[in-house]
């Protein structure tokens, strides 16, 4: 066990600082053990797969580590990019990047695979990783895709038959370019064709044949559509193979091909001028024109109008309303979805939906696809328990990974609140926000379709004794600053005040760099430009330890009460501790008033988590603790507005104010037991909840 140890820890310190890369994909062959065996075996591989990939005259390398048996074998390879062969420091480096970038953003997986712009690097506890043909031919579960947001101008049509031309090209060239099987490209610009230069690269692994390195290619060259063909810059991934184009060079050295275009948009042709007029009749040509060309007009914009509506119908069932809900105004531009009392009106209420998915960057899409996506709700796929119910990973036929919330029937959110969710995330853009991709409703079926998030929730680290010492300081501060950021954008910067009424760490989703993305707007409250606070006549809905004292007791709610809620998360990142459960807070039933407590005498230090000790950031710390205490105030009007918080964290210099006792101090608040499986079962997001305020 000491040698084990020990190769663990130079694991740890063989790796660098800072991870640069561009994204992984987690495998779905379970976790492995902290300090164990498989570990030990990784730790072991990383140690040396890096300088003897950057060794090979190929840099390509593989390795498999199976101490104390096939059980907890490791199997790995990694890549650099052909055209680093100056910089061999760096291709043993950024091999090194990859595993502990794995380990930050797939932790405790026994499958990863991570892709950096100069090397890629893929660990599994199965052989098959090494099977050339099985990977070529059937694994697309290290699928990795990134897209430029700008568009090629041009003809589209003339565009993405000229990327792809591009693409197939370079790919036949890597093929060919044994043994390394790595190739580059350029396509100069060419009038109508392609109005842009592009660069190129394919590579695939030096170990396939050059039969099976044109298969692999053409494979991931198929998955481009209408939309990714014509983006300004790309490429998509597996293990064994690869592409890459961009507007600007991006490789080393000159193109080892350069490509003309043939395929262009067609020429238009110019009819023949007429050569007389018909003077019989005393009608001029551009008069037949003007008279003829308006209906013609009109027949093609019904024409098209048809073939969207139908292009949007589904194949079982059609999208359903709540024919008993009141009308739901909705962000400016969008349309209303009014009640409806007739059955010969539904087909106008899908209409209405189709409108709103034409006017926002969100789909609605058919059940079937969902179902294919998630393969038929496979519970091997399901990401977690939400609010309103589970929550799967899912994948559509072009590579995209994408997270399904099916909303469950008996959880208590109707039509409304998911028309709410989906007609007000589709409008909110921000970073720090979840993108909702699209909807679908089907019969009782009622889906949000979302951005896949790789990290899964704040919470999943935070609260977890190995996890988190994944999140250094660093790390925790952007987390903070980002929600800051986020939530100012709802109260202040987007077009219409949103309170969010249920902010707490598992609605905090992390990328594939740990930036916290806000999530779950089921229960937000929307207003006009001026208004800033509310009441609720109905239960109070939210989350137990999380929610101000004036919304808990009297139905009070404003932007102050989001404040309140990202004070408590605060803290809760600052000590790793959930703000309510069983754990050490001294005389006092939750974190809020131990917290006050350390800080008014000077032993705020007790409170910081275990894993950021030694405290190099000692002063961050503590600002940050002043901040949170700041937040949770019991009068709202003593906690600052998102703008003051932003700026608080943003300037070290700024003097802060001293906070006084939170909220719920030094009193028992509900029931500290925890909950039973009846509990548990419910939608905590929906509980109602009865809270005695005091001092």
């Amino acid at each position: 066990m000491p040698g084990a140890l020990f190769t663990t820890l130079s694991f740890f310190l063989l790796l660098p600082s800072a991870a640069t890369a561009i994204g992984q994909t987690c495998g779905n062959a379970g976790n492995y053990t902290a300090n164990g065996t498989y570990q030990s075996n990784l730790a072991s591989l990383a140690a040396t797969l890096p300088s003897n990939t950057s060794s090979s005259p190929q840099l390509f390398a593989t390795a498999t580590a199976e101490q104390a048996g096939a059980d907890d074998a490791v199997y790995a390879l990694a890549l650099c990019r052909g055209d680093i062969t100056t910089n061999l420091t760096g291709c043993a480096a950024c091999v090194a990047g990859c595993f502990r970038y794995a380990q930050e953003t797939c932790p405790y997986d026994k499958a990863a695979s991570v892709y950096d712009d100069d090397c890629l690097l893929g660990f599994s506890n199965s052989s098959s990783i090494l099977d050339q043909a099985n990977n070529v031919t059937r694994d697309m579960g290290t699928l990795y895709e990134y897209w430029n947001q700008q568009v090629i101008p041009g003809d589209a049509t003339a565009v993405a038959a000229a990327v792809h031309e591009l693409l197939t090209q370079t790919a036949q060239v890597a093929a060919a370019s044994t043994p390394r099987l790595f190739a580059t490209a350029v396509m100069d610009a060419s009038g109508s064709a392609m109005p842009t230069t592009l660069y190129s690269l394919a590579q695939c692994t030096p170990d396939l044949s050059a039969a099976d390195c044109q298969a692999c290619l053409q494979r991931i060259i198929g998955l481009l559509n209408a939309t990714t063909s014509v983006r300004l810059g790309g490429r998509v991934l597996l293990l064994r193979c690869n592409f890459r184009f961009e507007n600007m060079i991006f490789f080393d050295g000159s193109p080892m091909k350069r490509i003309t275009p043939t395929s262009g948009a067609p020429t238009p042709t110019t009819p023949p001028a007429p050569t007389s007029t018909n003077k019989r009749s005393g009608i001029k040509p551009w008069a037949i024109a003007l008279f003829v060309a308006p209906p013609l007009v009109v027949v093609a914009l019904c024409f098209i109008f048809y073939c969207r509506r139908q292009r949007r119908r589904y194949r079982k069932g059609g999208l359903i309303s709540d024919r008993n809900a009141p009308s739901l105004i909705l962000p400016e531009g969008n349309v209303r979805l009014r009640q409806k009392h007739t059955k010969n009106l539904q087909e106008q209420d899908e209409l209405d939906w189709e409108m709103e998915a034409e006017l926002s960057e969100f789909s609605v899409f058919d059940f079937h696809q969902i179902l294919e996506a998630t393969n038929n709700f496979l519970e091997e796929n399901k990401l977690g328990e939400g609010g309103f119910g589970p929550v799967y990973k899912g994948k559509f036929p072009e590579g995209t990974e994408i997270a399904v919330k099916r909303l469950a029937s008996h959880s208590g959110q109707g039509f409304v609140e998911f028309k709410n969710e989906v007609q007000l995330i589709a409008k909110l853009q921000h970073t720090n926000l979840v993108r909702l991709l699209g909807c679908c409703s089907s019969g009782d079926e009622k889906i949000l379709v979302y951005e896949y998030l790789p990290n899964k929730s704040l919470d999943f680290f935070i609260f977890d004794e190995n996890r988190k010492s994944l999140l250094d300081w660093n790390k925790r501060l952007v987390i903070i600053e980002g929600i800051a950021e986020g939530l100012l954008y709802l109260h202040k910067h987007s077009r219409l005040r949103v309170i969010h009424r249920d902010l707490k760490p598992s609605n905090i989703l992390l990328d594939s760099e740990m930036n916290p993305k806000i999530s779950d707007f089921g229960l937000a409250k929307i207003f006009s430009s001026n208004g800033t606070e509310g009441s609720t006549t109905r239960r109070v809905v939210g989350t137990y330890g999380y929610m101000a004292p004036e919304y808990a007791s009297e139905g009070l709610f404003s932007i102050k009460s989001d404040v309140f809620s990202f004070g408590v998360i605060i803290l809760e990142i600052l000590s790793g501790k959930k703000n309510s459960g069983s754990h050490d807070c001294g005389d006092f039933i939750n974190i809020l008033g131990y917290a006050w407590q350390l800080y008014d005498e000077g032993r705020w230090s007790e409170l910081i988590d275990a894993s950021l000790v030694p405290m190099h950031h000692s002063a961050e710390m503590m600002r940050c603790m002043n901040i949170g205490l700041l937040c949770v105030q019991e009068n709202a009007v003593d906690r600052p507005t998102m703008l003051d918080v932003v700026a608080m964290l943003s300037s070290k210099t700024k003097i802060l104010a001293e906070p006084k006792h939170p909220a719920y101090f030094n009193v028992r608040v509900g029931n500290e037991e925890a909950p039973t499986a009846a509990t548990e079962s419910r939608s905590i997001n929906e509980m109602t909840i009865s809270v005695t305020t005091g001092r």
